[in-house]
């Protein structure tokens, strides 16, 4: 068994479990981490876990309970100790409309706002604080925050635990496929968090960036390379980032997949677990997706941008696009040649083509990728999250199609995924070499339109290919 696999099949002891949820409970309820912290989907999932392996509920409940009055309790006691220099501190020292929010709330409910803001997701971290900071009395807020943590807390875990409990006996899944689900969530966990918060933090207004710029002014080493990236205003920190991690995470996976030719554990684990899932329509829906995502597609997608570019005269953002799409098409064939991995399933249109690294998923990884860093670039600094996260959500299914019709195994998605992340950071990387001429609005509504129209076309009218 490799590594990886190794590291998949391990479980978390009970005790474990606890300490973890009682600790993220308590992140999730601290005053400004809770922000960050994606609290309800990793409470989720560690309930799910400990559902699964039928750890006593009144342990995870008691854990959650304790770590949400821990986390709210620092939180008065910071606001309430340091009132006049938390608000001056990273992050609310950028953000003070997050104060403003809390205070509105707190001025609205008053006794009642620790209560209630337990259980209202944008105040949820900062009430506490403000509660603090108001001198709010500490039995009332003792009192609100005790009794909060016990509806919170079966709330949150009570879901979780209720599906890890029954996901095997009533759902019929099929065995040993648990490793498989809890990558692909993870796979893409990782990403959202990756492209919100961790990109933030590597923008230009982020703590990492002007932690790692104070730093280049004070070291002449860093100086003259800091100021030589950043003739386009900023330096591609972010993009500098992705690129040396997943360049060497690509590295790593295919050096995997290099000594382990043969379907690795969790390639099964999916396979199963995608047999077992299938339907007539989701089977319908693949092939689709298959039609839409391969070349002839591909080039569907992109006419109406390619368009507008010409239109508009940016033939240096159309030739970094014509860049990215030529790498990594090149990128695929020189892939699946070098490794010549079997696909799991090969239809007669696919007859000589094989499997690693996944062709629709590291060319739609680009286009998303490529897309979203330009209509990111138009939209005010706290909307640019979500260029990303719609990109996200429509790489996903495009990839996860792969595996309901069985012609590649999971590792080469995730192998497909990583190269096109490579490849998006370092034409990104060269794009902001030079200081470039403001873009003109973008009508990305329209734009989008015209791919789909443009795509469905291509499914209506030829074979794949």
């Amino acid at each position: 068994m490799s590594i990886a696999d190794t590291l998949l099949s391990f479980s978390l002891a009970p005790a474990l479990l606890l300490l973890l949820l009682l600790g993220i409970s308590l992140l999730e309820s601290l005053a400004l981490i809770g922000l960050l912290v994606p609290g309800v989907v990793l409470i989720t999932a560690l309930a799910s876990i400990a559902g699964h392996q039928m750890v006593a509920l009144p342990w995870l409940i008691g854990a959650a309970f304790t770590g949400a009055v821990l986390g709210d309790g620092l939180s008065y006691f910071l606001g309430y100790r340091h009132r006049d220099t938390v608000i001056t501190r990273w992050p609310l020292s950028q953000h003070p409309e997050w104060i403003n929010r809390g205070a509105r709330f707190f001025e609205r409910y008053g006794i009642y706002s620790v209560f209630i803001g337990r259980f209202v997701g944008p105040v949820r971290p900062i009430i506490p604080l403000i509660a603090g900071m108001m001198h709010m009395p500490s039995r009332t807020f003792l009192l609100a925050n005790v009794a909060s943590a016990a509806l919170w807390a079966p709330a949150y875990v009570l879901p979780g635990f209720l599906l890890g409990h029954t996901w095997q006996q009533r759902l019929n899944l099929p065995t040993n496929v648990e490793m498989a689900v809890l990558m692909i969530t993870a796979s893409i966990v990782v990403l959202a968090i990756m492209f919100s918060w961790g990109r933030a933090q590597v923008g230009r207004h982020g703590r990492v960036y002007l932690a790692i710029a104070r730093i280049a002014r004070r070291i002449p080493a860093m100086r003259r390379p800091w100021l030589a990236m950043s003739r386009s205003g900023e330096v591609p920190l972010a993009s500098l980032f992705l690129c040396i991690l997943a360049l060497t995470a690509t590295s790593a996976w295919t050096l995997l997949i290099l000594h382990h030719p043969e379907p690795l554990l969790i390639d099964l684990q999916a396979q199963r677990l995608f047999a077992w899932l299938n339907t007539d329509w989701l089977t319908t829906t693949s092939l689709l997706l298959a039609e839409a995502g391969d070349k002839a597609g591909i080039m569907a997608f992109v006419t109406p941008w390619a368009i507008w570019l010409l239109w508009v005269r940016r033939l240096d953002l159309l030739i970094h696009g014509a860049l990215a799409l030529g790498s990594i098409g090149a990128l695929n064939a020189l892939g699946k040649a070098v490794f010549a991995r079997a696909r799991p399933d090969t239809p007669d249109y696919l007859i000589g083509s094989f499997s690693y690294p996944s062709a629709h998923t590291s060319t739609w990884v680009v286009i998303g990728g490529m897309l979203a860093a330009f209509v990111a670039s138009q939209l005010p600094r706290q909307r640019r999250v979500w260029a990303y996260w719609l990109a996200i959500a429509t790489v996903i299914p495009m990839a996860l199609s792969r595996l309901v019709i069985d012609v590649h195994w999971l590792s080469d998605l995730v192998g497909g995924a990583l190269l096109g992340l490579v490849v998006c950071a370092m034409v990104q990387i060269n794009w902001q070499r030079r200081y470039r001429a403001p873009l003109p609005s973008l009508p990305w509504v329209s734009l989008l339109l015209g791919s789909l129209l443009f795509v469905s076309l291509r499914v209506a009218l030829f074979p794949p290919v």
